[in-house]
């Protein structure tokens, strides 16, 4: 046990450091890409606004922290749509599914899928469009698998496949996530408290590169014109990695009442830092309300303090969910959650999940 917590304590000093290395700047704003990977496409966890990562659980643990993917007792399918930042027409489509392998491990996929509608294509002849459109199409993939080590120490790692292309241009990516959670507490179960820290989207730089990059240029020469095939070449840029650092406490109301408030910190790599404010009220495993906070971290040194993320503000959201026949373990619910923007109407969220 001891040589356990050992090697626990150095993986999270070794997660730590880029807190302090890569804290957030905003001299790096617009040097990264791939910002999909900050969008929390799940309802149970989004209605927390994120401050749920100490305690987040199953297929939704792969996008906060992957520990809290062994949680998963047998089969859980989940699905989730969302109306991102209403009013732009982009929709998120995203799926998950988790197996328990084993007495101690877990492993889970989920895809994740924006679609941006169809976009009218403009040439330099026809600037104003009637050249046909286009469809951007956003998917990563994740591969991850966790393990409890013991009652009170669970770790795991995504591997994730970042695609952005359209029809003739395109740039792929690798990211890996890592994270850990420690359960404890001061009930008689000794689980009413939870740390967890994630690294996230530590990955290869990513570049654009296509048929769509390539133009002809006419050279006049002593005889003749000649055409010649150039291409443009594109810079690279980063992924958005980021540490998260989080902590819940389960407080027993009575007995089939309970109330968890949560928060958790965000160093950014290429944004501002966030913290996260969440409260979950729970009856049962049958209703669960929350709602959630997130705020910049303010520069100091700026001229004018503005906040420059829409992903701040309130957020909210609930569950429903109703046990599968007589084994209270099997469950089917619905999720819902509403996040408040600066700019659009918001963003919508409904899933479905299903444990088996």
């Amino acid at each position: 046990m001891k040589k356990l917590l050992k090697y626990i304590s150095s993986i999270t000093m070794i997660i730590s450091l880029p807190a302090i290395v890569l804290a957030g700047n905003e001299d790096r704003v617009g040097q990264s890409g791939a910002h999909e990977l900050l969008i929390n496409p799940w309802a149970q966890s989004s209605g927390w606004g994120g401050a749920n990562s100490a305690m987040v659980r199953g297929v939704e643990a792969m996008n906060l922290n992957v520990a809290g993917l062994s949680f998963v007792r047998g089969t859980e399918v989940a699905f989730a749509h969302t109306n991102w930042l209403k009013g732009s027409n982009i929709k998120i489509e995203s799926f998950g599914l988790a197996q328990k392998t084993g007495e101690s491990g877990t492993i889970g996929i989920t895809i994740m899928s924006m679609n941006f509608g169809e976009i009218n294509r403009t040439t330099d002849n026809q600037p104003d469009g009637g050249a046909g459109t286009y469809k951007p199409q956003f998917i990563n993939i994740g591969v991850g698998y966790s393990k409890a080590f013991s009652n009170s120490i669970h770790g795991g790692m995504v591997l994730r496949i970042v695609s952005e292309s359209i029809n003739d241009v395109k740039s792929q990516g690798v990211a890996i996530d890592a994270g850990i959670q420690y359960v404890t507490g001061f009930n008689t179960a000794k689980d009413n408290l939870k740390f967890g820290i994630a690294l996230r989207n530590v990955g290869t730089p990513m570049k654009y590169s296509g048929e769509g990059l390539t133009f002809r240029n006419s050279t006049v020469g002593p005889a003749q014109t000649i055409d010649v095939l150039q291409e443009q070449r594109t810079a690279e840029f980063e992924m958005p990695s980021l540490v998260n650092i989080g902590i819940s406490y389960d407080l027993k109301l009575a007995e089939d009442h309970r109330l968890t408030p949560a928060v958790s910190f965000t160093s950014n790599s290429f944004i501002r830092d966030q913290f996260a404010l969440g409260l979950e009220y729970g009856f049962k495993t049958y209703f669960m309300l929350r709602v959630g906070y997130t705020v910049d971290k303010k520069d100091k040194n700026a001229i004018i303090d503005q906040e420059i993320s829409s992903l701040i503000g309130p957020s909210i959201g609930f569950t429903l969910q109703a046990p599968l026949g007589k084994a209270s373990t099997k469950t089917i619910g619905i999720d819902y959650s509403y996040r408040s923007t600066k700019t659009f109407d918001g963003t919508h969220t409904i899933g479905i999940k299903l444990s088996l």
